[in-house]
């Protein structure tokens, strides 16, 4: 008969202990907390570089980058055709072109990703001109992007979360992910609309208060109440949203969140 020691007794006591101690922790373990951050409607070179002069704007890149924070931006695929620096009515020229600017976005690290190419409204254009000329404007949007970063994109955002069911059907057919607000999407998987498109131009008066930032925080704060701790969040590539980030970034940074690509919070958070 093999006798056990009172010391080797005590180790396998300890080790027993500490093997339930280290189970139970990992399986109450806090959820992990990601933000992907997201930009629409652009590369708008304004934006992404700043504007300098007598009113003078940072630029998101910049902002980004100081934050430490990878995003993934949405873009129109019009926009990335050469020569192209925005439109003139409402944006400034600062003399670099929007596909100069897609080159610099992918640069920095960022992931870029699809819009559509000429930003219709996919419903309205369905009903007008019919579903292949939906599922073609998303293909182009594609090819041009995949010009500029080699890869095919993956994911589509379509303008204002408008897509006919039979359109979405085909295009998931071929490869595509529909990033939506639907609810028959699982919470996590649905974007969060900032609404920060409400805060552009010289005096907006439907800007939510007190403020953007806060106004985002406070829908966070919601769907952590439903035990939901990762989100999508969609602004757009604008001005006035550059301006919110720094304070916006290092608050949710303080509450525990890190910030991802879409492509890697689809691998974290959809596959569960």
């Amino acid at each position: 008969m093999v006798r056990i020691s009172t010391l080797n007794r005590i180790a396998l006591s300890f080790l027993f202990f500490a093997t339930m101690f280290s189970s139970a922790v990992a399986v109450y373990a806090a959820p992990e907390k990601l933000i992907a951050l997201t930009f629409d409607d652009g590369p708008r070179p304004y934006v992404l570089y700043g504007v300098k002069g007598p009113q003078p704007s940072l630029g998101m890149l910049d902002v980004l980058d100081r934050s430490g924070v990878k995003a993934t931006f949405f873009v129109m695929g019009w926009r990335l055709t050469p020569k192209t620096w925005g439109e003139g009515r409402s944006e400034t020229n600062i003399g670099v072109t929007c596909l100069d600017a897609a080159h610099e976005v992918l640069h920095r690290g960022h992931e870029i990703e699809n819009h559509t190419y000429g930003h219709a409204n996919l419903g309205i254009a369905e009903r007008k001109k019919g579903e292949a000329w939906v599922l073609a404007d998303v293909d182009h949007g594609a090819q041009v992007v995949k010009a500029v970063t080699g890869t095919q994109p993956k994911y589509v955002r379509p303008p204002d979360w408008v897509l006919p069911d039979d359109a979405r059907r085909d295009l998931e057919k071929r490869g595509y992910r529909i990033l939506t607000i639907s609810s028959e999407n699982p919470i996590a998987l649905r974007d969060v609309n900032s609404q920060d498109y409400l805060c552009a131009g010289a005096h907006p008066t439907k800007c939510p208060k007190p403020s953007l930032a806060q106004s985002v925080i406070t829908q966070i704060e919601q769907r952590e109440r439903r035990g939901v701790t990762t989100h999508i969040l969609a602004f757009h590539e604008l001005t006035s949203t550059t301006a919110m980030l720094p304070e916006f970034i290092a608050a949710m940074k303080q509450r525990g969140y890190r910030f991802v690509t879409v492509e890697e919070y689809m691998k974290l958070v959809a596959t569960k």
